[in-house]
């Protein structure tokens, strides 16, 4: 999952960004309102964190906006302000929660997913692809009943294909998706993860699931 944080705060922007990247999810981060507003139109995201006190645009203009607009990506706005008008305000204007600071971590992470699963686009809490089960709320998955030791970024790959199963994704698409990152075809990034996962998934099985489509990209699916 991609989320994009607007915080003009340098630690705490660093902080979520650490915290995030570390359960799993790609993270871009932002400072200004004028700066989000231009990453929310250019790029995907699952979800956006926004803070309500931003230089130039604030908080209230960006929700309104993307409202406006059509956008109905999930919001989650942090404030430090503690006022039962700024809350009510920042739903009524089209946010989904709302968060004051200072806040544990552990908090934020679950009201995240909590948003992201009931969100407009939410996806089944628990997808199973043959006999490979993966619990997303959760971020474990297992095989046969076996659990599979896999890696944050591990993870985050194998729900990406898991999201589009039968669909041939390109390396580009993966890069973009699970590094946050164009992808130079020079690397071979994509291709090293693909293998530690496969190493995991499909190794110990007589039936594999993540196949290679040659000129094109993987593809995860239960025969090919």
């Amino acid at each position: 999952m991609k989320i994009l944080i607007v915080e003009d705060e340098q630690k705490t922007r660093a902080y979520l960004r650490k915290g995030f990247e570390e359960a799993g999810f790609t993270v871009d981060a932002v400072e200004r309102g004028e700066d989000a507003f231009q990453v929310i139109a250019d790029s995907h995201h699952d979800l956006i964190i926004l803070d309500v006190m931003l230089p130039g645009l604030d908080g209230w203009a960006i929700v309104s906006g993307m409202r406006a607009g059509g956008d109905e990506t999930p919001v989650l706005m942090l404030t430090a302000r503690d006022q039962v008008q700024d809350r009510v305000r920042g739903l009524e204007l089209g946010a989904d929660d709302y968060l004051v600071k200072p806040f544990a971590f552990s908090e934020l992470l679950a009201r995240v997913r909590t948003v992201l699963r009931r969100g407009p686009a939410r996806q089944p809490d628990i997808l199973k692809i043959a006999d490979l089960e993966i619990n997303i709320a959760r971020m474990r998955a297992s095989r046969a009943g076996r659990r599979l030791d896999l890696t944050p970024r591990e993870f985050a790959l194998l729900s990406l294909f898991g999201r589009r199963t039968g669909e041939v994704l390109s390396r580009t698409f993966i890069a973009e998706h699970v590094w946050d990152m164009n992808f130079d075809s020079e690397s071979n990034v994509v291709d090293v993860h693909i293998r530690r996962l496969r190493a995991k998934l499909d190794d110990p099985f007589d039936v594999k699931l993540i196949h290679t489509v040659r000129g094109m990209g993987y593809v995860l699916e239960e025969s090919r």
